[in-house]
């Protein structure tokens, strides 16, 4: 019979007490709306200011900024910031810096494929040897069966794979505004398509409190 995982044993260095992560995962729960506006709003801004002034690396600048304004403003309001927010917010401060410092759009537009195929990497590899990788990325969020994580897992190996070559297609095929609507657009529809696949396997496998 499958144990229970808590993914809570995955992340005792956060450094937070168990009053804040349960405060931040009520707050997290309470306000669906405001997680949202910090996780899309970086992308509506990047989509916003491109379409404004049609000058990519001032979208890429804005991009930059407003996605570090945006993690310190969840750390600030929740107390916590999810590894998932922490690593985007580095993958995209890193291949936005090196755009914009070698004014080549490239580095920007293969953040996703490289990020994506490195998560899907790390949690396939981690399940093949027998470890939860999703559970310490997700933190306290949820807690699921044995049987439940290693099913979400393989869903979001298949999310992050499919991302990365829609993604590859994307940057080929299009011109560059074309792709930016594609980046905010299709990745985050490809995201919602794969949330709802992984919807009923949570609920299925979710240990209640």
């Amino acid at each position: 019979m499958n144990e229970p995982v808590n993914s809570d044993q995955n992340s005792p260095a956060d450094g937070q007490s168990g009053n804040d992560v349960m405060a931040g995962e009520r707050s997290s729960k309470e306000r669906p709306g405001r997680k949202m506006l910090l996780d899309l709003g970086p992308l509506a801004v990047l989509f916003a200011v491109n379409y404004m002034t049609r000058d990519f690396m001032l979208a890429v600048k804005v991009l930059v900024g407003t996605t570090i304004v945006t993690l310190a403003a969840g750390w600030v309001i929740e107390r916590r910031v999810s590894m998932m927010a922490l690593v985007g917010c580095i993958a995209v401060a890193f291949f936005g810096g090196l755009s914009v410092y070698f004014d080549n759009d490239l580095f920007i537009k293969i953040k996703p494929t490289v990020l994506t195929c490195l998560l899907a990497a790390v949690i396939a590899g981690g399940r093949l040897i027998g470890r939860n990788p999703l559970g310490a990325i997700m933190g306290s969020q949820i807690r699921m069966s044995d049987a439940g994580w290693r099913a979400i897992s393989w869903v979001w190996v298949a999310m992050f794979l499919t991302t990365a070559l829609a993604n590859e297609i994307a940057w080929r095929t299009m011109s560059t505004d074309d792709w930016v609507t594609f980046k905010v657009f299709g990745i985050t529809g490809i995201s919602l398509l794969f949330t709802v696949i992984s919807v009923p396997i949570m609920t299925r496998h979710q240990i209640e409190e």
